[in-house]
């Protein structure tokens, strides 16, 4: 990352505010003169607060099209492309692997830090503190778990004179993660004050930042299964006696509108610009990929109507009136992926271009709508990995009662997303019903864990959450994903175990960078970080 940017964020940047730089002098007086009467001194940390969780959730192109999608959604097959600049799916070497980690440093932690450097020791915004404090282990967990060792005790504000950052080990990021999260947690006091309306999320609400926090420890905790079963359980068994989500009341949501493009949702709108632009009349770049709706399918799964739609189910004008036709499950068609406009043609006899009219795209009037909510974290993941944790004997609940359960919330909360009541597409009480009917949670240990977690795979969808979705399937090997060969390929033919570092960081933190790669590994896409032990 440009490290100049970085001094730059860390200490100086106000958004909506002037920065004031006092200069000091033995004159009596001299310190009032030259402080402008019509500008702030002192941050104002809500509306910092405000922008912090607005840039996590997403800045656009950077880190929700190149990452989120491009990426992520292309290593989990869940779309496919015949396009070779989807770097994910295709295992392809671009400088846009970079891009998450520059605009985590840069962006997302920009006023968080400010807000946190304002906060501290200050016990009347002891709430206040402790929620950014949740919010910095939310955004940083997400950068170790794409590149593996990064900067953690630098990341951001640290001292003077500090321009290029240590990058420690994930093997220490980890535990600090959690031990961040229980000091936060533990001194939250919901007597006070916290951010009110600035909070975009739970509107200050500290009971539910609460079990925000500890869901997001047992995220952190499940994470560690293969590499520290024992330090799993602690933190797993900490954050469920703390308190984690207990309804879709509780999931973490930034709501979006249509009013506006500054307000709209950033994986929708990316979808919509390059991917799915009405003009491209079902020849865009983005199709269904065929190892997830294979999966739909064999599980006669609910939720493809809702998630998928031929193309004219995805023009604005018509959306309303046509999707109810367009989602139809029989109708639905899906890419294999590693392909281009010339390969295809092996796997599918007497391909011709238009043929792509007739294969399925994400559906822009429902998950991919512009008024679709971001989803942070969800109830149903929650109840996932809680089914998987009673599995292991770590917690007293009975697994089937948490999968099933996991599987509900997530079908209901198709209800918080637009359209989601149109016939067909709406995914009904009997439906749910019949689905968990048919999906008792049986067999062996691995049995079990392949049922829960392909599960999760189906659920993430809902949520567009590419990236947890690949974090999952890293720890489990759920599901099981399908070689790519393709002749730019840099994996052999692997899906992605991790994102390369920035190739600026790489020029202007260069001894940080070889340090790291010196501790965990060459820095390529096949490279496993720490908690992905083999």
């Amino acid at each position: 990352m440009n490290n100049i940017k970085r001094k730059i964020a860390a200490f100086t940047f106000r958004t909506g505010f002037l920065a004031v730089f006092i200069l000091t002098s033995c004159d009596k007086g001299f310190e009032e003169m030259n402080i402008n009467p019509n500008s702030f001194t002192e941050p104002s940390i809500e509306p910092l607060f405000t922008n912090s969780i607005i840039r996590t959730v997403g800045t656009g192109t950077a880190d929700r099209n190149r990452t989120n999608i491009k990426y992520a959604s292309g290593i989990m097959q869940y779309h496919a492309t015949l396009q070779n600049f989807w770097y994910g799916e295709k295992g392809i070497v671009n400088a846009q692997t970079g891009n998450f980690f520059e605009t985590v440093y840069t962006s997302h932690l920009r006023e968080l830090m400010i807000v946190i450097r304002e906060t501290e020791a200050n016990p009347e915004l002891v709430n206040q503190n402790a929620i950014a404090k949740i919010w910095k282990v939310y955004a940083l967990h997400r950068v170790t778990d794409a590149y593996g060792d990064v900067p953690y005790k630098q990341a951001a504000g640290a001292p003077e004179g500090i321009y290029k950052p240590a990058y420690d080990k994930q093997s220490e990021i980890y535990p600090w993660m959690l031990q961040d999260l229980e000091a936060a947690l533990n001194q939250m006091d919901p007597a006070k004050a916290s951010f009110g309306a600035a909070d975009v999320i739970y509107s200050g609400s500290v009971p539910k930042w609460k079990a925000f926090g500890y869901s997001l420890m047992l995220r952190l905790a499940m994470r560690l299964t293969k590499v520290d079963p024992t330090l799993a359980q602690t933190w797993a068994q900490k954050a469920i006696a703390g308190g984690v989500m207990q309804s879709n009341a509780d999931l973490a949501k930034l709501a979006h509108i249509s009013a506006n493009e500054n307000t709209w949702n950033w994986d929708a709108r990316e979808l919509k610009r390059e991917s799915l632009p009405e003009g491209n009349q079902g020849l865009g770049l983005v199709k269904m990929g065929k190892t997830f709706l294979d999966l739909l399918q064999a599980n006669q799964d609910p939720r493809i109507p809702f998630y998928m739609t031929l193309w004219e189910g995805n023009i604005d004008a018509k959306q309303g009136q046509v999707i109810s036709q367009t989602t139809t499950t029989e109708l639905q068609k899906a890419l294999p992926n590693g392909y281009d406009p010339n390969t295809i043609g092996t796997v599918i006899p007497g391909w011709k271009n238009e043929l792509l009219r007739e294969y399925s795209e994400p559906n822009t009037a429902t998950v991919a709508n512009f008024s679709a909510p971001t989803i942070i974290l969800s109830y149903s993941e929650v109840e996932f990995l809680l089914a998987e944790a009673a599995l292991r004997g770590w917690e007293t609940g009975v697994p089937q009662e948490h999968y099933h359960k996991a599987i509900r919330a997530n079908m209901e909360s198709s209800t918080l997303y637009p359209n989601s009541g149109v016939a067909n597409v709406a995914i009904t009480p009997e439906e749910i019903d019949t689905y968990i009917a048919s999906h008792p949670l049986t067999g062996s240990m691995e049995e079990m864990m392949t049922q829960i977690h392909t599960q999760f795979y189906l659920a993430h969808y809902m949520y567009l959450d590419f990236f947890e979705a690949w974090s999952n399937w890293r720890r489990t090997g759920v599901p099981a994903l399908q070689p790519i060969n393709y002749a730019l390929n840099a994996t052999g033919g692997t899906p992605l175990r991790r994102l390369m570092y920035s190739f600026e960081e790489k020029s202007l933190n260069a001894a940080s960078v070889e340090n790291a790669i010196k501790n965990q590994g060459p820095d390529l896409y096949t490279t496993r970080v720490w908690w992905d032990k083999e």
